[in-house]
This record gives structure tokens, C-alpha cells and sequence, in this order.
């Protein structure tokens, strides 16, 4: 049986962390070539390095050179590239708009959404080159509502959903497909470890007990939407936003007793 993304080149960034790592390893069964970029240096190479078809890159996502630097690796190793996973992404500390700090706010904004545009702007040549592909963003649910005491990430989102959306426009006569998926609360580093010393990570505050579906996600699950609508499953989808998060945006859910 043919995989859906045999012989295909895809680049992740972030992809060190528990999400972006979950989708290296969805790509490579499917049969892709993989290269993964973040900051982590250490923890990166250790993730490619039993892995033939996956490298790894040094992209600091706020820099153009290493933008610029990720995609010649990837066309050097293994070719043009068919799919941009644009997934690194950091939190907010938790304040009120008037009393945070306007560098948190710069420093968000700079990876959470100028990263993004800067990936976007640098793997596009590669993707024509390649006769089209796709790129997905990761956003979040928090691009769906305002969240108290997290602005910037939030802002951080909205922008991104807007990005979205235009470039999808600009690209389509490209064939290059580009959409948002917005996950919910998932299991991974970003919730369970704390983003300041002195606050309790999500993962200790949050309950799903109100979700329609009761429990956090796993980075796989994302991975496989992410896997889905950079698919030609997906061939009619572009500017869309698709949303991963148990039902958490819909409100408490009706208890069973109910």
C-alpha cells in the first residue's frame, strides 16, 4: 500500500519539542523525509539520529539567515520541499495587560507569529519548485477567544489565523494549499512544565471535566490531523481553521445524569 507522503521532503519547525516531534515521527511512517529545525540543539540531533530519512537544523525561527539556512539543508538532503509544518511556538507568562512586560509581549509575538511569516516567506520558492504542496500553522484554540492574563499569546494567535487566511489566498494559483489547525490543551512540555518558577504549570490548574470529551490530548492526535490536511484527503481545503480541542470551545457539555 502506497503511503500518503512516500519520497516527500517536509520541513517542522520546532520540531524538538513534544508536538513537533510528534509530527517528525507521523511523517516518517508515512514514508516522508523529514527535517526537523529548532533551537534545542542537543535534543534534536538525538531525535534524527537513528533515523535515515530525518536531519536535523539549527532555526531559530526569528532569524531570517536560518530560515534561508533550513530550507537549502532540506533541498540539499532530500530535495524540494512538498510541506511546511510552521509549528514552533512558545506560551505567555501569566498578567494582567497593565502589568506585563512589554519584552514578554516582543518575544511572543516575534516566534508565535513573525516566525510563522518569516517560514512562510522562505519555503514558498521551495514549494514551487516542488509543483505546489502545503503548509500548515499551528495555532491554537486561544485564536478563537480572549483568555485573561494571556494577550500576548493570544494576540500571538489572532494574528496567525489572519496570516493564514491571506496567504492561502496569494498561494492558491500556486497549488500551495495553506491552512491553521487550533489544538486544545495537549500533553506535552508546553502544559505540564511551568512557564515561570513562580506559577503552577496548565497542566495543574486546567480540569477537562466540563469537555464534551473528558480528557487532554495526546501530541499524536494533533499529528494526525496535522497529518490529514496536508494530505490530498484534504485537496479542497485551504484558509481553514481546524479545530483540535475536545470540545473545549463549545462551552461545558451536558452531564451524563442530565
Amino acid at each position: 500500500m502506497t503511503k500518503r507522503f512516500e519520497g516527500k521532503t517536509i520541513l517542522i519547525s520546532g520540531g524538538a519539542g513534544g508536538q513537533g516531534a510528534a509530527h517528525m515521527r507521523a511523517y516518517l511512517r508515512e514514508g516522508a523525509n523529514v527535517v526537523i529545525g529548532d533551537i534545542a540543539d542537543e535534543r534534536g540531533a538525538a531525535l534524527v539520529r537513528d533515523e535515515p530519512r530525518a536531519d536535523y537544523v539549527h532555526l531559530d525561527v526569528r532569524s531570517e539567515d536560518d530560515w534561508a539556512n533550513a530550507v537549502r539543508v532540506a533541498e540539499v538532503r532530500f530535495g524540494p520541499i512538498g510541506v511546511l509544518v510552521n509549528n514552533a511556538g512558545v506560551p505567555s507568562p501569566a498578567a494582567l495587560i497593565e502589568h506585563g512586560r512589554v519584552d514578554d509581549w516582543r518575544r511572543i509575538i516575534d516566534v508565535n507569529l513573525t516566525g510563522q511569516y518569516l517560514g512562510i516567506r522562505a519555503v514558498v520558492p521551495s514549494l514551487r519548485r516542488n509543483g505546489g504542496g502545503s503548509i500548515v500553522n499551528i495555532a491554537s484554540m486561544a485564536a478563537d477567544t480572549g483568555i485573561a492574563f494571556l494577550a500576548p499569546y493570544v494576540a500571538s494567535k489572532w494574528g496567525l489565523r489572519g496570516l493564514t487566511q491571506t496567504a492561502a489566498l496569494e498561494l492558491g494559483r500556486d497549488n500551495i494549499r495553506v491552512n491553521a489547525i487550533h489544538p486544545g490543551v495537549v500533553r506535552t512540555p508546553f502544559i505540564t512544565d511551568p512557564v515561570t518558577p513562580d506559577e503552577p504549570p496548565v497542566s495543574e490548574i486546567f480540569s477537562p471535566d466540563a469537555l464534551a470529551i473528558t480528557r487532554i490530548a495526546e501530541p499524536e492526535e494533533i499529528s494526525d490531523m496535522v497529518l490529514f490536511v496536508t494530505s490530498d484527503e484534504a485537496a479542497f481545503a485551504t484558509g481553514s481553521d481546524f479545530v483540535v480541542d475536545g470540545g473545549l470551545l463549545l462551552g461545558p457539555a451536558v452531564p451524563r445524569e442530565a
